[in-house]
């Protein structure tokens, strides 16, 4: 049998722990097909971003125009795209391939490394979230996006009114779940916080997972259960020896089958 095709559009991370590495993972272990166009190369470990550098659009277009030619693409996600350029061009293409799509907003690295351009928030805004099937920021990422400060559901209502047809707010400490809104309801997706410290590409991961569970044919609301419950397990079994900074978060075939059997 074919597995789902998910294919990630983000940035390489040189130390394997987020980026389009984190989402190969994270479908790989929901046992679909991986694919990527690959918009930048950071140089990154797990204590800081040494370098980064945004490849030009046309190879961006051409990994995009590959992948869509000859294997075709169940669920697209995007992680960091570094410029408005690099947006403008991402969201054109998607505008002539319609495809399920998740948007994570990728604002800054957890090291605070910045990995998108603040004069690129209104492109992303403008281009990309019409596009999209779901976004998921973090609270930090909701604010920029609604353009100011508010509690979760008038953020999230602010996010969907800017053109996404779904939100995921997803909760950190002291929250004990994450927040999804569809244009009509809100969900509160409970999460098991683990006082984990690999955690290095937790993002990624979720919003990976996601994307992969759509692929698989699950409603909205259980493909959010299923990224926040494979969320948590991947940050519990990280791999804390990894570099000497957070280590990345482990995501394998046994953690997806066993927090999908929990949820069901």
């Amino acid at each position: 049998m074919t597995p789902p095709r998910c294919l990630s559009i983000a940035t390489s991370d040189s130390g394997g722990g987020a980026g389009i590495q984190a989402d190969i993972k994270a479908f790989s272990a929901a046992g679909c097909h991986g694919m990527t166009a690959i918009v930048g190369i950071t140089a990154q470990n797990t204590t800081a971003i040494l370098a980064t550098y945004p490849l030009p659009t046309w190879i961006i277009n051409a990994q995009l125009e590959a992948v869509y030619d000859d294997i075709g693409v169940d669920v697209a996600k995007t992680g960091a795209l570094l410029s408005a350029d690099i947006i403008v061009t991402v969201a054109a293409f998607l505008a002539r391939h319609p495809t399920p799509l998740v948007v994570d907003p990728v604002l800054t690295a957890s090291t605070g490394a910045v990995l998108l351009d603040p004069g690129a928030v209104e492109a992303l805004v403008r281009s990309l979230l019409p596009l999209a099937t779901v976004v998921t920021p973090n609270l930090d990422e909701a604010r920029v996006l609604a353009g100011g400060d508010g509690d979760r559901r008038s953020l999230a209502e602010r996010i969907v009114a800017r053109g996404a047809r779904a939100v995921v707010i997803t909760g950190g400490k002291g929250e004990g779940s994450d927040l999804l809104f569809d244009g009509t309801t809100f969900e509160e997706v409970p999460v098991v916080w683990v006082d984990g410290t690999a955690t290095h590409g937790t993002g990624c991961t979720h919003s990976a997972t996601l994307a992969a569970a759509l692929a698989l044919g699950m409603p909205l609301a259980e493909a959010a259960r299923q990224a926040a419950a494979v969320t948590a397990a991947a940050i519990a079994q990280g791999l804390a020896g990894i570099g000497s900074g957070p280590g990345p978060v482990g995501v394998d075939q046994a953690s997806w089958a066993n927090q999908r059997m929990r949820t069901r």
